[in-house]
């Protein structure tokens, strides 16, 4: 299945794929850590700021793979390209074709090593990693910037984290009677048993807000009865695009069915089936910019153009998610177009170019 010339080519490129992830690993690293050096507060110290980066780490691997994959790409293409191997092979009997395989052939590992991180690591990690934080914010104001925000009949809800074993850290409840609040209070946590299906909420404070002042109430614990389950607030909690295709599927129709827009839900439901699509399209236009204008240039111009043209995909897909409701289309196509477009684009210029 693959000889020694399948061997070299994915060698080369694989090695240019994985330069260029931790590259961008990295980078994007050392910027969240600087960017999030505001939230050191109480228990939550810089160590802890360097543990919760570290476990978001398989989320950054995933999510940077499509670039890696472009860069990778036209970096290791460009390489052989710059010492002449490209047209050695081509000299010795290679066609474009032979070559375009060689350099996908690698590509499928890529494809479901992250295919399987993004459906099994990725919503483990990322839920891990929130918890850690709440946990050690929740007696913080700084708590409350993350998580999610609920409606359920007159009072709305902010939910910090929710933990693998369905336990919800921090539940801020705001009760309200003619457009003011009348009731505010706060849970350190909320159990859910699985038994009785039912939450149970502990160390709670509550402030009720009447005409003649405010009354402040203690409790360490009460029943919580309300329609969310943990299934629901998990997918409610936490960030859409780490969630895994089944998840998304899932909340999406959930979505539908109570009347709420689903688009979020569906673009990246869409975003993930097709990703491996995506990767093979970048892919061909890497092999296609290498083959065609691109051949003679440098490392750092091929690399801007790479850049340039995966933020441009990426871009695309999220901002024809939006147009879709205003225009009234699938997200399903805010997807499709950008990936027929690396396609329709890397065929030209291969056919352009033999």
């Amino acid at each position: 299945m693959f000889s020694l010339f399948d061997r070299y080519v994915a060698r080369t490129v694989l090695a240019a794929m994985l330069i260029v992830e931790f590259t961008l690993l990295a980078l994007d690293f050392s910027i969240g850590l600087l960017g999030s050096v505001d939230d050191i507060s109480g228990d939550y110290g810089f160590i802890q700021l360097i543990a919760f980066q570290l476990m978001r780490l398989p989320w950054r691997i995933y999510e940077y793979a499509p670039l890696a994959v472009l860069l990778g790409g036209l970096l290791g293409l460009g390489s052989m390209a710059g010492a002449n191997e490209l047209t050695a092979m081509r000299a010795a009997g290679s066609s474009i074709t032979r070559l375009i395989i060689a350099v996908l052939k690698p590509l499928v590992v890529v494809i479901v090593l992250m295919m399987a991180i993004g459906q099994w690591v990725v919503p483990h990690t990322e839920q891990a990693a929130e918890t850690y934080r709440a946990e050690r914010l929740q007696n913080d104001a700084q708590a409350l910037g993350k998580g999610s925000w609920q409606i359920e009949g007159d009072t709305f809800y902010k939910f910090g984290a929710i933990t693998s074993n369905n336990t919800l850290i921090g539940v801020a409840r705001y009760r309200y009677q003619n457009n003011r609040v009348v009731e505010a209070s706060y849970a350190q946590r909320a159990l859910w048993n699985e038994h009785e299906q039912h939450w149970r909420l502990e160390n709670i404070n509550t402030t009720r807000f009447e005409d003649g002042g405010t009354t402040s109430q203690h409790s360490d614990s009460a029943a919580w009865d309300t329609r969310f389950d943990p299934r629901f607030l998990a997918l409610a909690i936490m960030d859409l695009d780490t969630q895994p295709l089944t998840s998304l599927w899932e909340f999406a129709h959930y979505q539908d069915s109570q009347g709420i827009s689903s688009n979020d839900a569906w673009l990246f439901f869409w975003q993930k089936l097709f990703q491996p699509l995506t990767f093979v399209g970048l892919m061909l236009v890497a092999a296609s910019f290498v083959f065609g204008p691109l051949r003679t240039k440098t490392a750092g111009t091929r690399i801007f153009i790479g850049i340039v043209v995966g933020l441009c995909v990426k871009y695309l897909q999220d901002l024809l998610a939006p147009a879709s409701v205003l225009l009234g289309f699938s997200p399903l196509w805010s997807v499709l177009l950008p990936i027929i477009a690396c396609y329709l684009v890397a065929f030209y210029l291969l056919r352009k170019n033999g």
